[in-house]
């Protein structure tokens, strides 16, 4: 597992990356969102201090947000959250979404952010106040080990029948290499179709095939082949939100005093934690 996680963050590591901050002061006032516009301050820390809670969207996501055998959520993004939750004086409750449906929900205020290993694209830096990147990662290809030789590279993947998350970073990854694809539920999902045959090849992250994929996980017959791209997590918060600063300060705190890398390591996430 351990040489599985070091290849992993190796190929999205050697990426020329670029850190994608959300602009946030830490006044509340009117700040500059990811769009690089003007937002005027939304004031959700009151309101969740008001109900004793912050309600956050999720996806089974491992080892980010995961349900764990008791049917608690647990992760990387998990745990983080409920000692973010705790710093404010609440707690966290978990909500698991329709991830295609994220933007949505988070603007009805059905749910206070999304915190689940999402990824910081234009889409999203659009629709939602993001805060500074906090992991790094890749969309990768995943095949039966006993076919891995054949993909190589993106020009021989073009016969395969993909699986991907609908609303993800991996469906735009597909899109972008006019790849043959179905949509499902979640990343979760994408697996288990390559794994019953039902689909040649899956697009996830590459954070969730170090957790899932290979010797001595539950689909020790697939694998990984090539990356499609770099790419950053972000969490993301209604426009203007006043708590996308105070969960920059957060991860500043938590990165100083060394809590973030234990929690990081707990997850064999840390190679890919950026510096806040």
């Amino acid at each position: 597992m351990k040489k599985i996680v070091a290849l992993l963050m190796t190929a999205v590591l050697c990426f020329s990356l670029v850190a994608c901050g959300s602009g946030k002061d830490d006044s509340g006032s009117s700040t500059e969102n990811a769009s690089g516009t003007e937002a005027t301050s939304v004031a959700d820390l009151d309101k969740i201090k008001e109900k004793g809670k912050i309600v956050i969207g999720v996806t089974d996501f491992e080892p980010m947000d995961y349900k764990d055998a008791d049917g608690n959520w647990v992760g990387f993004d998990a745990d983080m959250a409920n000692e973010f939750a705790k710093s404010l004086g609440v707690t966290a409750e978990f909500v698991e979404i329709d991830w295609d449906n994220k933007a949505l929900e988070l603007s009805a205020g059905n749910i206070d952010c999304v915190w689940n290993g999402m990824t910081l694209t234009d889409e999203v830096k659009s629709a939602m106040d993001c805060s500074n990147p906090y992991c790094n990662n890749a969309q990768i290809v995943i095949v039966p080990s006993d076919k891995a030789d054949q993909y190589q590279s993106v020009d021989s993947l073009g016969d395969l029948n993909f699986a991907v998350e609908t609303g993800s970073a991996g469906e735009e990854q597909a899109k972008a290499n006019s790849l043959k694809y179905i949509g499902v539920q979640n990343q979760a999902s994408a697996l288990m179709e390559v794994a019953a045959g039902t689909s040649d090849a899956a697009i996830i992250d590459s954070l969730m095939a170090a957790a899932m994929v290979g010797e001595g996980t539950s689909y020790d017959k697939l694998t990984y082949t090539i990356g499609l791209n770099n790419e950053e997590y972000g969490v993301g918060f209604r426009k203007g939100s006043d708590l996308t600063a105070k969960l920059n300060e957060f991860f500043k705190t938590s990165y100083a005093d060394g809590s973030m890398q234990k929690t990081a390591e707990k997850y064999g996430v840390q190679a890919a934690l950026i510096e806040q």
